[in-house]
């Protein structure tokens, strides 16, 4: 079957039904980052069927932990005889066995967040496949989701659906600290949640609207003229001829490049095998 021909996630109420194999990747994953002091907290699609009740199909189960704590997960898994590598430095690890693997994330891919400790402090517990886990709160998830805006992939229907859900409880203060300098995504998300959910714009605080409508009125009256573009945080390939042709700052190199805590894994600088020809760095 063709990448074309492949189905496409749909959502529901109805859990999927896991293969065995798949369950048991991930329970052993879970299993071994808890016994072994590993501190992480579930995203994904567990993550938004605990904010929002819907279940969609998933190829893999996502772990968000702070970036010093990769080495040693990635130590605990592979004596747990699974297979690892670093895919990107600036944010992801794997973990794999079979056709199923685990994501081990530290951060978004173009460099503008970091997972630090407060992500896993403020996730709440829940049962994971029947164990007890960590969840990622909402507010992480929105923020991390907002850059999942590429041609290939969209999350803005799973942030709207966050907000339907959890928009009256959420805390707009750790939102507004997340996201910073990025506040327009924020604002650009809001609008299409109205969109999406027009009977539902009240759940949404007013004094919220009213602060980003007023940024936004102040940054269309007085633009910033010599800001460069972001595009390239948004889609480096699809906005790759703004960089190449048009003489605009790659600002997700940028980002890549100062990142302050990049993945490491120790084992495979020190030339140590995980027993797969893919491990160890990947850039």
């Amino acid at each position: 079957m063709s990448q074309e021909d492949t189905p496409l996630p749909v959502t529901s109420s109805a859990e999927p039904e896991w293969a065995f194999e798949a369950e048991e990747c991930y329970r052993d994953v879970l299993q071994a980052l808890q016994e072994g002091g590993v501190a992480s907290a579930v995203g994904g699609a567990f993550a938004l069927h605990k904010h929002t009740g819907i279940w969609r199909t998933t190829k893999d189960l996502d772990l968000l932990l702070e970036p010093r704590q990769v080495p040693r997960a990635l130590h605990l898994l592979r004596q747990e005889g699974f297979d690892t590598l670093v895919q990107d430095p600036v944010w992801l690890a794997k973990a794999i066995r079979g056709n199923y693997f685990v994501d081990l994330i530290t951060g978004v891919g173009n460099a503008s967040l970091v997972v630090d400790a407060s992500w896993i402090d403020r996730a709440p517990t829940d049962q994971v496949l029947g164990l007890p886990c960590r969840v990622l709160a909402a507010e992480e998830m929105i923020a991390s989701k907002l850059f999942v805006t590429r041609r290939e992939r969209f999350d803005g229907a799973d942030v709207s659906h966050l907000l339907r859900s959890c928009a009256e409880h959420l805390d707009w203060e750790r939102l507004y600290s997340l996201l910073s300098c990025h506040w327009e995504l924020l604002y650009w998300a809001l609008v299409f949640y109205a969109y999406t959910y027009p009977a539902y714009i009240s759940l949404v605080p007013e004094r919220i609207w009213l602060d980003l409508n007023s940024r936004f009125r102040a940054h269309v009256t007085h633009p910033p003229r010599d800001a460069p573009s972001r595009g390239s945080l948004v889609d480096p390939l699809m906005f790759a001829i703004d960089v190449d042709e048009w003489g605009e700052r790659n600002l997700y190199r940028e980002y890549c490049e100062r990142h302050p805590c990049l993945i490491r894994d120790d084992a495979a600088a020190k030339g140590e095998q995980s027993g797969s020809p893919n491990a160890g760095s990947k850039e």
